[in-house]
């Protein structure tokens, strides 16, 4: 009997996966299919690849049709490889990150643009901006905040001078680990990490290696790096770094906020000039610095209805105060997200209004809101 019950099982099983075999078939020439489809429609838009509203409205579509039982963000992550590698086909996409290999800004770069998109690391976000505004990649990614530490400074201040465009968002959920060559804490020296890493994990790190001096680096990856050559050295960075540089775990998780996200910006030449119907746009306020000023700056979004999603000042650059009227050195700017996309005439209404109020406004961009 029991015999007879291990052979009904191996038919079942057998039979099982020649259904999934001839499912895989189906899938691949579907797949196939549309890559030729896309083939022809990259033929028809003149040399203009990628569309991020396009795509951000296909991933949607696809989470809102999905039955089950996959979750939707694997639906959306196996979709954005399908689009990664059909967008290849034309052109692979060159995007720059902040390097080196192994930091969260790759991973957040392969979380928007798939695997099949030509990655390229620099060493600064400086280097980044420079890559796209020469035309060395087609965009770049970099932090601009972190729901622990708050805004990436560097970021803002760069976008005040720059010309390109903000065309995505992607909020990657940051879990650190401390990680070693080796097993065990014996013998260690030193610990290296970004000081915004060290800071997340600060608490962690003062229960249980108190007395292990750490020394803030450029990089996550840069401090996997550096652990990979001195078995003394103990780094804290992501999975990718480990897997990267070949770390052991010795800790998972040891950030001090389970929910620690960092926010990325995608820049690009271009601008994201169609609605995707789920988007947000980011622009720069000032205003002559006096009583109620940053009220009236933000009045129009309220009286039109429209949501804020951010709001960081930071001291106006050079380049930003000679817009403006009468601004000293010590004027602000505001960095403000607001719901929606430029087009919509309830946006425009709003941002008219601002227009009539701010001494400054620089539009940064209309994107599709993070999707992943």
């Amino acid at each position: 009997m029991a015999e007879m019950t291990i052979m009904e099982d191996q038919a079942q099983l057998l039979a099982l996966r020649k259904e999934i075999d001839q499912i895989d078939d189906q899938m691949l020439g579907l797949i196939n299919q549309r890559a030729s489809l896309a083939h022809q429609i990259g033929a028809l838009k003149n040399g203009t690849v990628y569309r991020a509203e396009r795509e951000a409205q296909v991933m949607q579509r696809m989470a809102d049709s999905n039955p089950g039982p996959l979750d939707d963000k694997s639906v959306m992550y196996l979709y954005r490889e399908i689009m990664s590698a059909c967008l290849a086909m034309e052109r692979p996409l060159s995007v720059a990150y902040l390097g080196p290999e192994g930091t969260f800004s790759q991973a957040a770069a392969l979380r928007q643009f798939g695997h099949a998109a030509q990655l390229q690391a620099f060493l600064s976000i400086d280097d980044v901006f420079r890559a796209v505004e020469t035309g060395v990649t087609d965009y770049g990614v970099v932090p601009i905040e972190n729901s622990t530490e708050g805004a990436v400074n560097r970021t803002l201040d760069l976008l005040q001078q720059t010309p390109l465009h903000l065309s995505g968002e992607i909020d990657l959920p940051v879990h650190q680990s401390l990680l070693r060559k080796v097993n065990g804490l014996a013998g260690v020296r030193v610990l290296y990490s970004h000081g915004q890493s060290l800071a997340q994990c600060h608490q962690w790190l003062n229960q249980h290696v108190p007395d292990v001096p750490r020394i803030a680096v450029a990089s996550n990856a840069e401090a996997a790096r550096l652990a990979a050559e001195d078995a003394s050295v103990l780094a804290v960075a992501g999975d990718l770094a480990a897997e990267q540089y070949g770390l052991q775990h010795l800790h998972d998780r040891i950030e001090d906020q389970a929910d620690n996200t960092t926010r990325f910006v995608v820049i690009a030449t271009q601008d994201v000039d169609k609605p995707s119907g789920r988007d947000k746009t980011s622009l720069i306020l000032s205003r002559p610095n006096e009583p109620g000023a940053i009220v009236r700056l933000l009045k129009p979004f309220s009286d039109h209805g429209i949501s804020l999603t951010k709001l960081e000042s930071r001291p106006a650059r050079l380049a930003v105060r000679q817009q403006g009227r009468n601004e000293t050195v010590w004027e602000y700017v505001f960095f403000v997200d607001i719901e929606g996309h430029r087009s919509e005439p309830v946006v425009q209404r709003a941002l008219q209004a601002v227009q009539d109020e701010a001494s400054l406004v620089k539009m940064l961009g209309s994107y599709p809101r993070n999707l992943l």
